[in-house]
C-alpha cells in the first residue's frame, strides 16, 4: 500500500491532550497552547486535555505517564520548554520516554523554520516521537512556531501518525 493509500484510511480526527510548558505563561496569555487546542478542533479534532506546567521535569514527566493509561487519547503535544536555556528541560524530560523518536519532524521543522527566520533555527530542538502507541509531539513556546508546525507539518500528518504508531 502507499502513500496515498496510508493518508487515505487514516483517523481525520484524533484525541489529543495540549501542554503548554512556562514558567511566565497564564492560562490567559497562553497564545500557544489556546492556538493548538483552536486549531486543532477547527480541523475536526478532539481536545480532551489541556494543562499549562512550570519548566519541572516531574511535572512533565508525570502529567504524561497520567495521559498515556487514557485510552481514547492518541495525541500529545507540548509547547514550550525546547530552548538552550536552563530551564528548557521538555526535550531531555520526553526523549527518556520515547519507545520510538520520529527524526525526519525536527529535521522538517527546522528546514521549515529555517526558511522563515534563517540561521536562529538551530536553536530549535522540536521533536516527535512514539510512547506506549500515542504520538508525542514538542514544539517552541512561540506563536508563529506552533502556527508553523500546526499548519505545515500537524495537520496534514497527525491522522497518518496515529494510524502508524497503532499499528
Amino acid at each position: 500500500m502507499g502513500y496515498h493509500q496510508h493518508k487515505e484510511i487514516s483517523p481525520k480526527s484524533v484525541f489529543c491532550a495540549v501542554i503548554t510548558i512556562s514558567d511566565s505563561r497564564t492560562v490567559e496569555t497562553d497564545e500557544s497552547g489556546n492556538f493548538l487546542k483552536s486549531r486543532l478542533a477547527e480541523a475536526g479534532h478532539q481536545i480532551s486535555f489541556y494543562a499549562l506546567l512550570k519548566n519541572e521535569p516531574d511535572a512533565i514527566r508525570r502529567t504524561i505517564i497520567d495521559l498515556l493509561v487514557r485510552p481514547e487519547l492518541q495525541v500529545i503535544i507540548t509547547t514550550g520548554g525546547t530552548g538552550v536555556s536552563h530551564r528548557d528541560v521538555t526535550i531531555e524530560t520526553v526523549t527518556t520516554m520515547l519507545d520510538k523518536k520520529l527524526d525526519g519532524f525536527g529535521e522538517l521543522f527546522r528546514y521549515l523554520t529555517y526558511q522563515e527566520i534563517g540561521t536562529t533555527s538551530v536553536m530549535s530542538r522540536a521533536m516527535a516521537g512514539i510512547i506506549q502507541g500515542k504520538v508525542i509531539i514538542s514544539l517552541p513556546g512561540s506563536l508563529n512556531a506552533v502556527n508553523l508546525a500546526t499548519e505545515k507539518i500537524i495537520l496534514p500528518e497527525v491522522g497518518h501518525m496515529v494510524r502508524e504508531a497503532t499499528r
